[in-house]
């Protein structure tokens, strides 16, 4: 058996990585769209008349169809019955038609009156409705593609450098959020805001791509795995009664909380930081995303490293309370009012970025501590359902509170006046998030204590 071991592609450090860059270029170009429109809301402000209800509202439904119509609990279980092949692909297309969806938002020619009776609850905007409903679609596939990703990490390193292999993923991931933040800006102006959407979706195609190729090397690891015969052992096999089990587990919630409470402190960050910029620290419009981007690259340099500390000596719940300490600190600087200096900004937005390294280089390699490997792809989708109830409410919310405790500034500003939003009563939003994720990373140490999980023990087994 040790020699058959010995002949797979998962012992081969050279397939497993590159497995692991194939999966991650896909995840790239996800992270892309996703925040294609993010530097752009003074651009949309003046050139298609949105305020920012509009914008958080488009922003918010990211997380529509994964949150109130249980889409990721349903993902999860395909993954589990189905397998990562059919789910990656599967994924990816809806990634593609979700992102067609919102670039036909921004393209075709609307009557500027039109409207669309929502759920027959409220009217949005026809363009508003179109958007939010691409992105929707969007953010179903992404997710569904993330946890795909996570569970196929799993599988190409456990018990090898699996932190490191999930940090190396973000951090690719992560470059895909440093482009538009950083340029898509600039690139709007240049162009116009469909073509910067468009070239977007292009690149979820060559995504579609990377995963049939990444499919090849799976089935071959499958073979020499002989996975086909556990497939069919009853006691592998995948039952809706395994939810329960994850449910029933006290360490999924708090890491699940913590998932929800930290993501919900950044990612709505990279939807608003751009806007900051240039309301509080006086940066130019072309440029509003550059410094929001140095999160996303502090990711990709820092959350490997981290991920290596976690694998060769442990200490996962600890580096997760460190990172909800710092992300406490720059949050409460960007909230301080007489903070305005961009050199400030600059060095606050780096330690923002070490915290956002820190907490996701230990959070995701302990999911495989905590919940049995064949109910790691619900587990996953479940964690990922949690965090999209904090994407999908949190950028809402941050719009609206911007507009109320901002009235008339987004009129005067579509009409071409010099104004600038007051963030501080909006950025307590942020403040309080941070507080809540350093106390559930501390009940989370206590319960691995209590329950010897081993979170705080290397990943690599000798």
């Amino acid at each position: 058996m040790g020699e058959l071991l010995k002949q797979t592609l998962r012992d081969s450090k050279k397939a497993r990585w590159t497995a692991l860059i194939i999966l991650s270029f896909t995840m790239f170009a996800g992270y892309l769209f996703t925040e294609i429109i993010s530097p752009l809301k003074p651009i949309l402000e003046k050139s298609y008349g949105w305020d920012s209800t509009d914008f958080g509202t488009v922003t918010s439904f990211y997380g529509f169809f994964n949150v109130w119509f249980m889409m990721l609990i349903i993902v999860g279980v395909l993954l589990d019955k189905f397998g990562i092949r059919f789910s990656t692909i599967s994924s990816v297309l809806i990634m593609i038609a979700g992102g067609t969806l919102k670039y036909l938002a921004f393209k075709l020619d609307f009557d500027p009156d039109s409207t669309v009776n929502f759920l027959f609850l409220f009217e949005m905007k026809t363009p508003i409705f179109l958007a939010s409903m691409g992105y929707a679609l969007f953010g179903v596939g992404v997710e569904y593609a993330g946890i795909t990703v996570s569970k196929a990490v799993v599988k190409w390193f456990k018990g090898k450098e699996m932190a490191t292999a999930m940090g190396m993923q973000v951090a690719i991931a992560r470059l895909g959020s440093f482009i538009p933040l950083a340029f898509g800006a600039k690139l709007a102006k240049m162009y116009d805001v469909p073509t910067v959407i468009l070239g977007a979706v292009i690149m979820l195609v060559v995504g579609l791509i990377a995963f049939f190729y990444y499919n090849i090397l799976d089935k071959k690891l499958d073979e020499q795995l002989g996975e086909q015969a556990n497939e069919n052992d009853e006691e592998d096999k995948f039952e809706f009664k395994d939810l329960k089990v994850i449910f029933n587990n006290r360490g999924f919630w708090l890491i699940a909380t913590l998932c929800v409470l930290f993501y919900s402190a950044v990612f709505p960050f990279y939807k608003y930081g751009p806007d900051l910029m240039v309301n509080k620290f006086g940066v130019s419009e072309d440029w509003a995303g550059v410094l929001p981007s140095l999160v996303p690259v502090g990711t990709m340099l820092l959350t490997p490293f981290f991920g290596g500390i976690y694998d060769k000596k442990g200490k996962g719940a600890t580096i997760m309370i460190i990172g909800a300490i710092l992300l406490i600190f720059a949050h409460v600087v960007f909230y301080l009012p007489f903070i305005t200096s961009v050199v400030f900004a600059f060095f606050n937005v780096l330690v923002l970025g070490v915290a956002f390294s820190l907490v996701p280089s230990a959070m995701w390699p302990s999911v495989p501590k905590i919940i049995p490997e064949k109910q790691l792809g619900s587990a996953y989708a479940a964690i990922f359902w949690i965090q999209n109830l904090g994407l999908w409410g949190i950028p809402l919310l941050v719009g609206i509170v911007l507009d109320k405790t901002n009235p008339g500034v987004a009129a005067a500003k579509n009409a071409g006046e010099n104004v600038t939003y007051d963030y501080q009563t909006t950025w307590t939003i942020f403040v309080g998030l941070t507080v809540l994720a350093l106390l559930v990373a501390i009940l989370l140490k206590a319960e691995d204590k209590r329950k010897g999980y081993g979170l705080e023990l290397p990943n690599i087994e000798e």
